[in-house]
């Protein structure tokens, strides 16, 4: 099916929500504001829906291909890929002084969405490269950044983080590979790093991988690993192209799903050393790959939401054709179409409010990104960055989590249909199962939320959201309409469910560590769910007063407010048995003896 971006709750959420025009009095973001988010988007829009969307299923079905360590794209990736950085998407919010455009991260985000839901095999590639260039910008050298930025960021080269080995997952302690100082400064790498998302390719010329190793007599554990830059091919002074480098594709991945995707296997070193120039300081490399990670983290959650569009989109249509049954309550006297079934209307609307609050959640962040990089006020820096930190892992964890829920139910709108690969339905399902385990699993996200993110400051920050949610539920209240009232009912016990999970961590992390982390992944469940509540909260508020005004969309606005309503009474009203089970299950979960299992 065709995909069509979902731009106008875009713009509601950047509008009012995100806050777009405050964001627009930021120093640098003075012409970004909401007539420039429409511009953008509408033409982003364009693009994904006429260029991106097509070559999906042209990439599930002919996959990129491996020989001799080389990786050919599947078909149409490598000419899509020139019109998107002839388009000047690659440098969208990077800073104009390295050839971006310098918008905000809320605009970008919601084009980051766009691109995912219209190909997420082929938009992989981009997403590193925004990575390797965040990262570089942060902790690169001025050498560095004059070497591959300008090239990075428009997209005439891409980029990769290498941190997986064959045993080293997500505990990087394990690295292995190692990087030995030479003569004239610069390293030799060798290892193996496996999983390396599009580390071999034929759209760019030369591919950027930021590398972790050790330098010899490097402490162990993580604070022994150091980060390099190591091209493909070796960079002259002039920035022509030199020599080959020592890093190879020697595979790549047959995966369940984003089949288009390559995912290679990297080898540095097997022919004397691959030459790596070492990031900032020795020893201090996965300090500066978290800048990369954190990014990444971001952006799978995005991820998750891009694909629950697609997927919710194809389901609405196979409802509309699919005729099968007659409806319980009479209305039609012969078989009609499913989408007047009361459950797959139940369907429809869990895929359509989790995929809304998952969206304006993120949006949100994206806007608190931007005041706490760009602010003039330093606290006001603070509270955004603190805002933005917490719901990092809510962004990745409850948005792709709910990812899978919600492309499981497009296939199960499609009946037996959705079973078969041709509809399409099950390539959603597949494409979205990656998305909780990459860039850190949900429980690695879960266990920063409980450690880094509440339990450091003493639930302080956590706190200090619910604040701001009590608030809307004052709102709520005073307005007076039905839906206000559910909505508010339904945020007061998510809220004090969530205020209590706040107090159980805080007081148990160091006396019963166990009951506590037994419960992370649903603390972050509960967390992602409130939080995407309240902002469809917010949005009722809006859309309320948008109504009473005489707006011209009536039927945008009120469809607003009955998906709020919806997210409220069937998804949210899950949150005080969520809290229930992580105050007072803990101990069910550890208490089965190993050699029971």
């Amino acid at each position: 099916m065709s995909y069509r971006a979902p731009v106008k709750d875009m713009l509601f959420d950047i509008q009012y929500l995100a806050n777009i025009e405050q964001v627009a009095q930021l120093p640098g973001f003075e012409d970004a504001g909401l007539d420039t988010a429409q511009a953008v988007l509408e033409e982003c829009a364009k693009f994904n829906e006429g260029v991106m969307a097509p070559l999906n299923r042209v990439g599930d079905l002919n996959h990129p291909q491996f020989k001799d360590g080389h990786v050919s794209s599947s078909p149409g990736f490598k000419e899509a890929f020139a019109q998107f950085t002839a388009g000047g998407w690659q440098g969208l919010q990077h800073p104009v002084d390295v050839g971006g455009q310098g918008l905000p991260k809320t605009i970008g985000t919601a084009c980051t969405e766009m691109l995912h839901s219209a190909n997420m095999s082929f938009a992989l590639c981009p997403m590193l490269t925004d990575g390797v260039i965040e990262a570089l910008i942060i902790a690169g050298s001025q050498e560095m950044k004059d070497t591959y930025l300008e090239k990075l960021v428009d997209g005439t080269w891409t980029g990769t983080m290498n941190l997986t080995e064959p045993q080293a997952g997500s505990d990087l302690a394990l690295v292995r590979s190692r990087a030995e100082p030479q003569a004239d400064g610069t390293y030799k790498v060798f290892g193996t790093k496996i999983f390396i998302t599009w580390g071999e390719h034929d759209m760019v010329d030369n591919i950027i991988h930021l590398v972790l190793a050790r330098v010899p007599g490097a402490p162990e554990g993580v604070k022994g690993i150091s980060l390099f830059v190591v091209p493909k091919f070796l960079v002259n002074k002039d920035g022509s192209l030199g020599a080959r480098n020592d890093v190879y594709s020697v595979s790549i991945e047959h995966k369940l799903g984003i089949s288009a995707s390559p995912t290679s296997v990297l080898q540095y070193g097997d022919h004397g050393g691959a030459v790596g120039y070492l990031v900032g300081e020795e020893n201090r490399g996965l300090e500066y790959m978290f800048i990369m990670m954190n990014a990444a983290r971001f952006g799978v959650g995005v991820q998750g939401i891009s694909i629950a569009e697609r997927a919710y989109q194809k389901a609405v249509q196979y409802a509309n054709d699919r005729v099968q049954s007659r409806p319980v309550d009479g209305s039609i006297a012969a078989s009609a179409p499913i989408i007047h079934h009361p459950d797959i209307k139940r369907m429809l609307m869990t895929m359509r409010a989790s995929t809304e609050g998952c969206r304006a959640l993120a949006l949100s962040a994206a806007a608190a990104y931007d005041g706490a990089h760009h602010h003039t006020d330093a606290d006001a820096r603070k509270q955004n960055a603190a805002y933005y930190d917490f719901m990092v892992p809510l962004v990745k964890g409850y948005s792709t989590e709910q990812s899978l829920e919600i492309t499981s139910l497009g296939v199960q709108v499609h009946g037996g249909m959705g079973f078969i690969e041709e509809t399409g339905a099950a390539q959603y399902y597949r494409d979205a199962r990656i998305l909780t385990i990459y860039e850190g699993t949900t429980a690695i996200q879960a266990n920063d939320l409980v450690g880094r993110k509440t339990a450091r400051d003493g639930g302080q920050t956590a706190k200090s959201i619910a604040a701001e949610i009590a608030k809307t539920e004052s709102a709520l209240l005073q307005s007076g309409s039905v839906a206000a009232k559910s909505i508010a009912k339904q945020l007061a016990a998510a809220r004090t469910a969530f205020l209590e999970v706040v107090d159980f961590v805080v007081a148990n992390i160091k006396t019963k560590p166990n009951d506590v982390f037994a419960g992370s992944v649903p603390y972050l469940m509960l967390s992602g769910n409130l939080i995407a509540g309240w902002q469809l909260a917010r949005s009722v508020l809006v859309a309320q007063e948008q109504l009473a005004a005489g707006c011209d969309d009536a039927t945008f606005m009120q469809a607003k407010i009955i998906t709020a309503q919806f997210y409220a009474e069937h998804i949210l009203s899950k949150a005080p048995n969520m809290g229930q089970s992580i105050v007072a299950g803990g101990a069910s979960v550890t208490a089965l003896p190993l050699t029971s299992f």
